[in-house]
Formats: structure tokens, sequence, C-alpha cells
């Protein structure tokens, strides 16, 4: 399968843009996972840890976030976050 196109924003700076396996996403309703060819939709974000899997089978690395969104479309996972630490 195709890799993910994923970007990671906050007002101050672009954290991430690159092409990923898989993100888990701290969402208001719980976690979800987008892998490439994920059906389209937005949601709002939960204080907590982005999982970023940069291929099948690898340790994830972890990226904690306060507040935001997330959309899911053509172009991949967009995540525009208040804040983001690596």
């Amino acid at each position: 399968m195709a890799d993910l196109h994923f970007t990671l924003v906050t007002p101050e700076r672009q954290v991430m843009a690159d092409d990923v396996h898989m993100v888990v996403v701290p969402g208001v309703e719980g976690e979800f996972g987008v892998m490439a060819g994920h059906a389209p939709f937005m949601t709002t974000l939960r204080d907590g840890e982005l999982s970023v899997y940069r291929s099948a089978g690898s340790q994830p690395e972890r990226i904690r976030v306060s507040g935001g969104f997330a959309e899911v479309g053509d172009a991949g996972l967009t995540i525009l976050a208040e804040s983001a630490e690596a």
C-alpha cells in the first residue's frame, strides 16, 4: 500500500511533513489510526500523544499535542495543533 502523507503544524511552525505508514491520533471521541486510503473526515483533538509509524512494524515516534484539529483527505492527514512537542 502507498504511504500516507502526514503534515503536523502549530501556529509557530511546521513540525513534520513526511510520508509515513500510519499515524494514531488522540481524537476527542477516542484514538484512531490513519493509513493511506482512509475515508475523508475531520475531527477535533484532545491533549495526548500522536504515534507516527514511519514503516510497517517500526517503533512509533511519539509527539505530544495539545488541542487542534485533524483532517483526512485526498492530500493525506493534516493536523493543526495548538502545540506539539517531540
